[in-house]
């Protein structure tokens, strides 16, 4: 069969080359920059490498007319809020008018974007049905089979991972799962219903959020009484049951997003999440208290925030990828110039980044001498730094604030002030 992976992000790309191992796979992607970019072997997400994805047998294109003779469409476009953190479907949607205008009878069109509970039936096949003038069900079959990837180890992850399928009847269940078997290591698990799916997705990582922010809101009580949030954690862990999540900057596409795709529905059900939204809440604060307790910390020290300079280490939403949407250390960065702190950046997958007065890309490149330091991305290039790199690029009295908990070892160290999450 011939099957069109729709959108070539994090999520499409690394399924639609390991699918072209077993069929004719097509990436279709409305960016002609990005189709540009693979055809030449160069993953600008800098998740593949040039070897990996000339091996693979993946045409990709920017045409229509080329994916409409498939009989399988793999929907993989991302989902993201708007400014008032409304789900943003935008993309769903276009996605969904493209394979429309292309779907023939006896096609089987699988979502896998992350959506909230009853989208997929309420949203995107209403589009289908008007852009094809076919029936659901009767002419065309459709699934839902929820993206499991992490970035940064984007094919390991999916090959080792668990595929949850749903669909209205067993039979298309049952051709889902042959699909997407041949190349997983696991067998996939079945669902009852798109629905089901579509909220296993949800919680998952509406749970991830809640967990976290419990660790958050913990540390910030911690911190008023002086307690290392580390030590009472690790001393938590030594109970069998205790599970050891750490306090830590919440951002990215899915735990920052998700949770808000589940309170929108909520809403629409009349029910109004309590737990959920408290826990968003905690974890969109954390930036603010971090920069609050930095410009405490440089007050307290005799430092006007006005006329001073901190370096502020990764600028990415997680460790050791180059993607810095929906990051919560740029929030940490405006946060810190509402005092009138002169903000430099450094992260080695960043190219540029305006929202710094300077940027660097490797720690050798950083020869200035700051007021403070923070540490707010585990990349790492920044684990293997040594204490003499922190004290050499400080003015006076070292300053570190370690949200990721890297650096445990510097505290007590002299001339060294330590703050972690």
């Amino acid at each position: 069969m011939t099957i069109s992976i729709i959108g070539l992000g994090y999520v499409g790309l690394p399924l639609a080359l390991c699918l072209s191992e077993h069929h004719n796979v097509i990436g279709y992607d409305v960016d002609q920059n990005r189709i540009t970019t693979l055809q030449q072997g160069i993953d600008t997400n800098q998740e593949l490498n040039s070897e990996f994805i000339r091996s693979k047998n993946m045409s990709c294109t920017s045409k229509l007319e080329e994916i409409r003779d498939s009989s399988v469409y793999i929907i993989a476009v991302p989902t993201d809020i708007d400014s008032s953190d409304q789900p943003d479907l935008s993309h769903l949607i276009k996605a969904c008018q493209t394979v429309g205008n292309c779907l023939k009878h006896g096609d089987l069109v699988i979502y896998e974007s992350t959506v909230y509970p009853g989208c997929t039936e309420e949203v995107c096949i209403p589009i289908l049905e008007s852009e094809s003038g076919l029936k659901f069900h009767a002419d065309f079959e459709v699934a839902y089979s929820p993206e499991r990837i992490v970035p940064g180890q984007v094919v390991e992850t999916l090959l080792k991972s668990v595929k949850v399928v749903g669909a209205k009847d067993q039979k298309t269940v049952d051709k889902v799962c042959a699909l997407y078997e041949q190349f997983l290591n696991n067998p996939c698990h079945r669902v009852s219903s798109i629905k089901a799916a579509e909220a296993t997705k949800i919680l998952e990582n509406t749970q991830r959020d809640l967990n976290i922010s419990l660790m958050n809101e913990m540390a910030i009580i911690l911190d008023k009484m002086d307690i290392e949030s580390s030590e009472v954690i690790n001393a938590a862990a030594t109970k069998w049951n205790f599970h050891a999540y750490k306090p830590g900057l919440v951002g990215g596409h899915c735990i920052s997003v998700d949770p808000l795709y589940l309170i929108h529905k909520a809403k629409q059900l009349g029910h109004i999440p309590q737990v959920i939204a408290a826990g968003r809440r905690v974890n969109d604060y954390i930036p603010k208290f971090i920069a609050t307790k930095v410009a405490q910390t440089l007050i307290n020290n005799g430092i006007n925030p006005g006329n001073s300079k901190v370096l502020v280490m990764g600028l990415s939403f997680k460790e050791n990828v180059s993607d810095i949407r929906n990051s919560r250390t740029i929030e940490l960065i405006n946060n810190l110039k509402k005092y009138s702190i002169e903000v430099h950046t450094i992260d080695p997958g960043v190219k540029s980044f305006t929202g710094s007065t300077a940027h660097f890309k490797t720690p050798s490149e950083v020869t200035g001498r700051y007021d403070a330091i923070v540490s707010a991305v585990a990349h790492t290039v920044f684990i293997e730094l040594d204490i003499d790199w922190f004290i050499t690029r400080s003015a006076s009295t070292a300053i570190l604030f370690d949200v990721k908990g890297l650096y445990a070892d510097f505290k007590g160290t002299d001339n060294l002030i330590y703050w972690s999450l």
